[in-house]
């Protein structure tokens, strides 16, 4: 519901802190179509998470590992 409700607005950016935490597979995925097709659309995303299967799914990869940042 909240990713529906940052939608409505058509932000520049969206943050999207662990946006496929508490989903099942399915949705998670259908989340991550979503988030990937507004990107294509031009619209920045943030994704911050623990799943590295979400996180592979990116185009660029930042990790954040005892204060230091690192791409990938």
């Amino acid at each position: 519901m909240a990713i529906a409700r940052a939608l409505i607005c058509k932000p520049d950016i969206i943050l999207a802190d662990e946006p496929t935490g508490a989903l099942d597979s399915k949705t998670s995925t259908e989340i991550m179509e979503k988030l990937k097709e507004l990107n294509d659309n031009g619209q920045t995303i943030i994704i911050i998470t623990h799943d590295i299967n979400v996180a592979r799914k990116a185009k660029r990869i930042v990790r954040i590992a005892d204060g230091r940042l690192y791409e990938e």
